[in-house]
């Protein structure tokens, strides 16, 4: 980093200036130097040096105020700063540091003594360049993880530090959605594979339109399979509703695919299960492989309404239905025998959402 580190040398007196700059140049380094405090601030601004030598005592803006200015700078606040003084070196050392030099020569300068504290300086700068870059990469790659199963909004806001982490275990009540394609294990075992790897693509990719603009959470994809989340890890102010918007559009979505999928001769249809309640939420997995998982009776629900959903049903639990009793046309289907459970559920199948205007009246 040294050959090409760039240097602000601020000094008012030009003899020194000189010196500076001829001794800092001939040791590979490029310089800018400025005759006055407020000269120097600009030079530090438009040069993006790398470290700056700097004079204590100046006419109208001291050594001590120039410093000061270059830590309140954010862009600048870990600029290495070294200030340079004939005055007595033990008070001044203490002013510099109160100010937020990071190092402290007496004039006369002693040019191996200088170019010493130089590189030195210089060395931690570019330690906290490679350590600012490593953090920056985690984050990239925190974020990447995180898009995996969350909206792109979602993800930017945890990294952002607006929301809380989503691995950290926690408990909370979220609305699921389990989703499954009918009839697509017969397909899959007499179509091409890349008729199925189109299928799944079309039909994923409606999913993930829809999981951001309701703000929901992907907490994985099985082939056909996807289980979603709503209210976390972003809190919703109405999550049954998010869940229930989204699974309607998504049945009108997959219904307008599986028109060109019947023209290849493939019938296949989207059914969906939807249940409240609350459950516990973080990691699961094991060193080198976790994942965001959840873990309740709510997801099982939510599975086994699916699984009686036929192509085109949105099944939903008497939960959600009386979250949204009234904004939403649903028909009862009765109590359904659900595996795992030990008393039929009373399920419901959503016709349609009501818009706000009717719900409003």
């Amino acid at each position: 980093m040294s050959a090409a580190a760039r240097i602000v040398v601020i000094d008012d007196v030009a003899q020194n200036v000189k010196l500076l700059e001829q001794l800092l140049s001939l040791s590979g380094y490029e310089v800018l130097t400025a005759a006055s405090g407020a000269a120097g601030l600009e030079k530090i601004a438009s040069g993006n040096p790398d470290l700056v030598l700097l004079d204590v005592v100046m006419p109208q803006m001291s050594g001590y105020d120039v410093c000061r200015a270059i830590r309140a700078d954010p862009a600048t606040a870990l600029l290495p700063v070294i200030m340079v003084t004939a005055l007595d070196p033990a008070e001044e050392r203490v002013k510099g540091i109160e100010a937020g030099a990071d190092d402290f020569l007496s004039k006369p300068i002693n040019q191996p003594e200088l170019l010493a504290r130089v590189k030195s300086l210089l060395r931690v700068r570019a330690l906290n360049e490679e350590v600012a870059r490593q953090k920056s990469e985690l984050a990239e790659l925190r974020l990447a993880r995180l898009r995996r199963f969350l909206s792109p909004k979602v993800a930017d806001l945890i990294v952002a530090g607006q929301l809380d982490d989503p691995l950290a275990t926690r408990r909370r009540e979220v609305t699921i959605i389990f989703v499954d394609l009918r009839g697509f294990t017969a397909f899959s075992e007499t179509a091409a594979p890349e008729d199925v790897l189109g299928v799944l693509r079309q039909y994923h990719a409606e999913v993930g339109r829809l999981v951001e603009k309701f703000d929901g959470t992907i907490e994985h994809f099985a082939g056909d399979g996807v289980m979603l989340i709503f209210n976390d890890p972003a809190p919703l102010p109405d999550p049954a509703l998010a869940a229930v918007s989204m699974a309607v559009e998504l049945r009108e979505a997959v219904a307008r695919l599986a028109e060109g999928w019947q023209r290849m001769g493939y019938r296949l249809g989207c059914g969906q299960g939807i249940a409240q309640g609350f459950a516990t939420i973080g990691t699961i997995g094991f060193p080198g492989r976790q994942d965001y998982g959840v873990v309740g009776a709510v997801n099982n629900l939510a599975a086994r309404l699916c699984g009686q959903a036929e192509a085109g049903q949105v099944l939903i639990s008497q939960r959600v239905h009386g979250r949204l009793e009234g904004r939403i046309v649903a028909e009862p289907i009765g109590a359904l025998p659900l595996k795992g459970l030990q008393e039929p559920v009373p399920a419901f199948n959503v016709i349609s959402v009501k818009p706000r205007a009717e719900v409003a009246k």
